[in-house]
């Protein structure tokens, strides 16, 4: 394995707009605040390994995201305190089909569906993301290519959810959950690789094709060189050269 999971990045009509409201609520900075890219990163480095990123969007939000991102809390109270804190901020309660469930369902200012989980013992390290969650009609196939993407292993593996996680035991779980939805257009949500310095990166674009995935297009990818692929399930995801092997002028 020579790539790891970086960032998981929005498309954002308001991408500074959006930052911010994720910022606030996760207690995160802006690390990175551009026009055409604006970063959040958890302030504790031993904490969170991913960043969320905002770019400007290509295309409008059409129907339920495939990736979405599940909050802790800590308790019932601390549960409630995180929706009305979501919702002062701009976020809106919304109904997936959900039913009864012990979690809640909103939206952030554009539309992106996140959870507001109450309290799991499997989360209760995490920090403010529980899990970065995948629909999939397969579960463990698809957990198994991300897991030879990332490096991290699978934890845990069934016909309705698989889970992987970094070997350090530190941030979110990246999660993957049955549904009998299609994927239709381009995800407003997709997650970006970085390979190291010293890798060849077309070398891992071999490794990542011979994994499943295929690739779409080379060039800059919000202004770094990488390349764009999809996973078995048609997912896009970017891998990324690292800043140390690039400079722009």
């Amino acid at each position: 394995m020579s790539t790891r999971l970086a960032s998981v990045v929005f498309d954002a009509d308001r991408p500074r707009f959006v930052a911010n409201f994720w910022a606030e609520l996760l207690g995160w900075g802006v690390t990175v605040d551009r026009v055409d890219e604006v970063d959040v990163a958890a302030p504790d480095p031993d904490g969170l390994e991913l960043a969320l990123t905002f770019l400007p969007a290509a295309c409008a939000k059409r129907g339920k995201n495939r990736i979405h991102l599940d909050l802790a809390s800590r308790s019932i109270d601390h549960q409630r305190v995180q929706v009305d804190r979501a919702l002062s901020l701009g976020a809106r309660r919304i109904d997936i089909g959900q039913g009864a469930a012990s979690w809640v369902v909103l939206a952030d200012p554009e539309g992106n569906e996140f959870c507001v989980l109450e309290p799991r013992e499997e989360y209760v390290d995490t920090g403010a993301v529980a899990a970065i969650v995948i629909d999939t009609h397969e579960p463990v196939r698809l957990a198994e290519f991300w897991s030879a993407a990332s490096g991290w292993p699978m934890e845990h593996a069934g016909a309705q959810v698989a889970g992987l996680r970094s070997a350090t035991g530190l941030g979110s779980w990246l999660e993957f959950v049955w549904t009998p939805d299609v994927k239709c257009g381009r995800n407003r949500l997709h997650l970006d690789l970085s390979s190291f310095p010293t890798d060849d990166q077309a070398e891992e674009v071999a490794r990542l094709r011979a994994a499943g995935a295929t690739q779409i297009s080379t060039g800059d990818i919000g202004g770094a060189p990488g390349q764009v692929l999809a996973d078995p399930e048609t997912n896009e995801f970017c891998l990324l050269r690292p800043a140390s092997s690039y400079t722009t002028v």
